[in-house]
């Protein structure tokens, strides 16, 4: 089964921020950054299941996972998602040096 995957508003302007923030240093590093991002959605519509339970996961009402951008020591951002029914919801992408996201944050949209 291949999932719809989505994002929130504020998931998408994690993801402009984050690009943007590359981009100020090296546009190809913005670009290699992006396409990599996009690979890990496409393979969250195929496998999201694979990925942990979130370290937010205990502050929800609903399951929330992550799937990990990067590896070693280019880990870089965490994207924080829940599967419901056909869809991945994705709520944040937040660089690993930021807190857990928490219930209270203003989410702007829920991408559906």
């Amino acid at each position: 089964m291949k999932y719809d995957v989505r994002l929130t508003d504020e998931a998408k302007q994690n993801v402009r921020d984050a690009f943007a923030w590359y981009a100020e240093r090296s546009q190809a590093a913005a670009d290699q950054w992006y396409a990599g991002f996009l690979k890990l959605l496409e393979s969250l519509a195929i496998e999201p299941h694979r990925h942990h339970i979130a370290m937010e996961n205990s502050r929800f009402p609903i399951e929330l996972r992550q799937a990990n951008y990067g590896s070693g020591r280019r880990l870089t951002h965490r994207i924080i998602f829940a599967i419901r029914e056909k869809a991945v919801v994705v709520y944040s992408v937040r660089h690993v040096s930021q807190d857990e996201w928490r219930p209270d944050e203003p989410q702007r949209g829920d991408g559906q």
